[in-house]
This record gives C-alpha cells, structure tokens and sequence, in this order.
C-alpha cells in the first residue's frame, strides 16, 4: 500500500531532480558561466599577495581549489565543445611532467614538494580552461577589465595611504610613499611585480584601443591609469620589458605591412638584428644599468646568483626540486642568510628553475617559452587581426622580465604564459610555423 502511494511522489521528485540537474548543466556549460570564471581566475590570479595578506595561506588555497574546482565542472559541461586538434603544446606537458618527477629527488619533505607541484598544476589547469573556454579577444577583454580594476584599486589605496591618511597599510605592505613619487607596490606586493602588471596593462589597453573594442576615452584612461603605476612603481626591470616590448610592437608593425614574399627576409634581418641587440647589451651591460639608475638592483641580484652557482653545482641535471615561491627551508634559508636578505625568487627566472629542476627542466622551460613566442610571432606578422599582436606581445615581455624576475614560473605570471602558449599552438601547429602555410592555419 506505501509503495502505491509513494510510487507517484517518487516519480515527481525524479522529475525535478531531473529538471533541476538539466537547468545547472546548462547554466555551467554557459558562456556567461565561462566568461565571469575567466575573470575571476584572472583577478585572483594577478592578486593572490592582496588575497593571502588578508585571508591568509588557507584562504588562498581554498579560493585557489573553488577556483579549480568550477573550471573543471564548465570544461565537462562544454566538452563536446571544444576543439581539441593542436590545443595543448607538448612542451607545457613535458615541462609539468618534469617538474612533478622532481618531488622524487626534492629536498622539501614529499607531501609539501606534491603541494607545491599542485600548486604549480593548478595555475596550468585554470590557464588552459581560459585558452580553451573563451577566444582570443575575450581574453583581451577579461585581462583589460582585470587590470583597470587591480591597477585602480592600487592607485586609490596608495593616494588613501600617502595623501589622504598618511599612514602605511601594513596589512598590504603598503608604505605610502606616493607622495614622495614613489616607489608603490599597490595590492601587489613589490614595486617590480606592480611594475610587471602594469607593463602588460598597458601593451593590452594598446591593443584593446587599436581593436577598437573600448571607447576611445576609456581606452585612453586606462593607458594613463598603467603609464602612473609604471612610472610610480620606480622598478628599473620593467623598463627593460618596455623598451623591448615596443621594438616589437614596430618590428611587428612594420611586418604586418610588408608583401608576403618579403616577409620572411624581414624575419631574418630581425632575428640578426635581435641576436647582436643581445650580445651589445651583454657588452656594455654595465653602462645601461648606470643610465638606468639601476645598479643596486643588479647588484642584489648578482649577490643572489652568486650564491645559488654553490648549490647548482652539487645538483646540476636534475636540480634541488620544484618549489616554486622559495620556501622557508634549505637551501633557500641559507642562501637568505649569505645575502643578508629574505628572496622569494632568484630573481631571473631562468636561473630560478635552473636551479629548481636543473639543467633539464631549463632547457624546458626555454623550449616552451621559444616554441610559443615563434609562433605567437609569426601569426602576430601574418594574420591581419590585430589580436594576434597581443599573445607575442606578452611572451616578449615575459621572455626579457624573466632575466630579472620569477613571475613567469608562478601564479599570475605562469598563468598568462600558458594561455599564450596554448593560443599559439592552437592557431598554428609546429608543422605550420615550419611550412609557413597561411593556407594550413585556422582562426581564433
């Protein structure tokens, strides 16, 4: 007699559940859904010091695994979606697969080097959902909101702290020295990564306005917004990536108006042109620090690598171990305490997963940083959209902050690589950007 009557209910009940499973699969499987997650991994991406400093460790980490968590419930929803020819480059799987090897031989206990590789997937994962999820010009778009709304939030806090109080925010590591024209660090941390931050504010508000797609006054404000935290950061780094990142912007400018069977001896004359551009700032790299106003940073720097070529040599091929941020253990702590300084990098990227992974895992990382900036390049001179200038913009500017800074190994910084990297491999495979074929490329 109860399962009479309960038969009907039952059946009701399956109905709704069915109904209500259906209406969340659609929502998740959402461009609107995508497009706030994309925000949002970008946002927290580029303000994990602001989030950390207020929720602490915990809190980031749990933000970081909700973050995770929705990125993967959206690419099961849109699975069918997704174009999975030519997405994801060996090189960034090569380079993770090596990095997870390393917790075999890391000189951190296993469970915190595994955290820390996971640490290091996370931002890989949620980086590659956004390449995959949304197209090139979304990302544009989300990167321009993201950065007006941190760089914004910066400035204020620093006119709050220096004009308005007078008062560090300590909790921000804020000092409040904006009236003294700087340097400021805003919500993130250090004057060098505000300085990073706003150089790739400023190239992507460049190519927002170029592509038209904000007004032409907000597009103005937004360059004005970036040209102040770059000036008032005072990081001597940055203005490196700058100067470099316009010689590419004309070298591209130049090349996207050049005909097609000229092309590739512009390409030569540049790369020619490039290698002795390095090798004359190798030369006379003493001089350009001095005009620079730079020395101090270079020497804090060369204190470091000094000190880490000890250690390189007792584990040069396959390196100490990933870590990623340098942790409080050896033998991160003892080069801290040769230098006289705490460092949460070695402060060249390059040498940082040198030393991390060893000889290896550079020479990785170099092949997958390389292999994405040749082929954001080459679609950046060759596709007639303005939005393919933008992922070789910010390869160009990772590749030359990297000699003097870390942020491309963690976090924001990793981030944004992986989602130029994966762009690039899928608009053009190896085998495309060897034939040079237009005729083999597809589009955005």
């Amino acid at each position: 007699m109860s399962i009479h009557g309960e038969g009907p209910e039952r059946s009701h009940n399956r109905s709704d559940a069915s109904r209500l499973s259906a209406a969340l699969r659609e929502f998740v499987g959402s461009a609107r859904f995508a497009q706030a997650l994309t925000l949002l991994a970008v946002g927290l991406a580029f303000s994990t010091h602001a989030v950390r400093s207020i929720i602490g460790t915990p809190g980031l980490i749990a933000a970081i695994a909700g973050l995770v968590v929705l990125c993967g419930a959206s690419l099961v929803a849109r699975w069918r979606a997704v174009e999975w020819y030519g997405i994801l480059p060996l090189t960034i799987l090569v380079f993770i697969g090596w990095c997870a090897a390393s917790v075999l031989w890391s000189s951190l206990p296993a469970l915190a080097s595994l955290a820390r590789v996971g640490y290091l997937v996370a931002f890989t994962f949620v980086g590659i959902y956004i390449a995959l999820m949304r197209d090139t010009i979304q990302i544009v778009r989300a990167f321009g909101d993201v950065m007006r709304a941190l760089l914004g939030a910066s400035i204020v806090l620093e006119v709050l702290s220096g004009i308005i109080l007078d008062i560090p925010i300590r909790i921000l590591g804020i000092q409040g020295v904006i009236a003294q024209l700087g340097p400021i660090q805003g919500v993130f941390g250090s004057r060098n990564m505000l300085g990073f931050v706003a150089l790739i504010a400023l190239l992507t508000f460049l190519v927002e306005w170029r592509m038209k797609i904000v007004q032409r006054a907000r597009a103005i404000a937004s360059l004005v917004l970036a040209g102040l935290c770059l000036v008032f950061s005072g990081s001597p780094t940055t203005w490196f990536a700058l100067g470099a990142a316009l010689v590419a912007l004309a070298a591209l400018y130049g090349l996207r108006r050049a005909s097609a069977p000229t092309r590739w001896r512009w390409q030569i004359a540049l790369l020619v042109t490039g290698v002795v551009a390095i090798i004359a700032g190798w030369i006379f790299r003493i001089r350009i620090i001095e005009l620079l106003d730079a020395r101090s940073e270079f020497d804090v720097r060369l204190t470091v690598w000094r000190e880490l070529s000890r250690y390189l040599n007792l584990n040069p091929l396959q390196g100490w171990g990933w870590v990623g941020p340098w942790p409080d253990a050896p033998p991160y702590t003892w080069i801290e305490l040769a230098t006289g300084r705490p460092h949460g990098s070695a402060l060249n990227a390059y040498i940082d997963v040198y030393f991390q992974v060893g000889v290896i895992g550079a020479l990785l990382f170099i092949a997958l940083l390389g292999v994405a900036l040749v082929r954001a390049w080459l679609l950046a001179s060759t596709r007639r959209s303005v939005v393919y200038v933008w992922p070789a913009l910010m390869l160009v500017a990772i590749a030359v902050t990297s000699f003097a800074e870390s942020f491309a190994l963690v976090e924001g910084g990793w981030m944004l690589l992986v989602v130029c990297a994966v762009k690039a491999a899928r608009d053009m495979s190896w085998r495309d950007a060897l034939s040079l074929n237009p005729a083999a490329r597809g589009g955005v």
